[in-house]
């Protein structure tokens, strides 16, 4: 089994979450992702988005957040 990343590696900085919105202001970013309907949360003042999640939405693909493990499809 390979190393696990650090969470810091899989969210955007706050710096790319503004590149990626184009705004500063976490309100303005919430209603983006809302719009383009990537996944997110937010911590207080902070919007953490999901490097994979940013790169299924580059390519086109639907994104949706997971909801982890679905235990009852485990046989």
């Amino acid at each position: 089994m390979g190393a696990r990343q650090p969470l810091t590696d899989e969210l955007l900085s706050p710096s790319e979450v503004h590149s990626l919105t184009g705004t500063a202001d976490p309100d303005q970013q919430e209603k983006v992702l809302s719009q383009d309907g990537i996944p997110y949360r937010r911590r207080g003042r902070r919007i953490l988005v999901s490097r994979f999640h940013t790169r299924e939405w580059l390519a086109g693909r639907p994104v949706a957040p997971s909801r982890g493990v679905n235990l009852a499809l485990v046989k």
